[in-house]
This record gives C-alpha cells, sequence and structure tokens, in this order.
C-alpha cells in the first residue's frame, strides 16, 4: 500500500505556474488548489510518495 507525504503551500498570484512548477519537479502532485484563509490568496494541496 502507497504511504503518503502531504504539504501545503500558499501561492503567490503572479508566480503560480512557477512555483507548481518547482514542486512538480521535486515529486509533488497537486490535489487541490483552495483559498486561502483571509480569502484572498490561494493555497496548494500536493502530495506525493513516500520513500522508503
Amino acid at each position: 500500500m502507497t504511504q503518503w507525504e502531504y504539504a501545503t503551500v500558499p501561492l503567490i498570484v503572479h508566480a503560480t505556474k512557477q512555483i507548481l512548477d518547482q514542486w512538480g519537479e521535486d515529486g509533488w502532485e497537486l490535489v487541490q488548489v483552495v483559498p486561502g484563509p483571509d480569502g484572498t490568496n490561494l493555497v496548494a494541496y500536493l502530495k506525493r510518495p513516500k520513500s522508503a
């Protein structure tokens, strides 16, 4: 069974693609993007398999 690790990442609107591309290069998969606590910024939820 796959074990997962998770990360939450604040997204800067003018750099969203660069931020997500960087995390993707490190093996992270985007799960969801939701509004942040203040309602204006975005937060990305990511996951990747845990290394053994």
